[in-house]
């Protein structure tokens, strides 16, 4: 369940960013956020954040600093898992 929203984020959420938060993120992050910087300056509507990526599995995979904005971020419940493995393949045990 995801949630787009203008609403400042907050420690502990969970984000689904993409490139409508920022161009840099052609390729779309979920990120746990740790720091919202309010007294770092920046463009009107911009915020940097602290937190990690992390995969779909809700793992943190690496520690990052994003500038984005609020407008494109899309805050959600949990962790989406990743698709079903496809029908009639088997896993090969070594």
């Amino acid at each position: 369940m995801a949630e787009t929203t203008s609403r400042k984020p907050a420690c502990g959420d969970l984000l689904h960013v993409t490139r409508a938060a920022s161009v840099q993120f052609v390729r779309p992050i979920f990120f746990r956020v740790i720091r919202v910087h309010e007294d770092w300056h920046t463009y009107h509507g911009w915020l940097w954040l602290d937190g990690y990526e992390v995969d779909a599995r809700g793992d943190a995979v690496a520690r990052r600093s994003i500038y984005v904005q609020p407008a494109g971020l899309r805050r959600l419940a949990g962790v989406p898992r990743p698709a079903a493995a496809r029908p009639g393949r088997q896993a090969v045990a070594y």
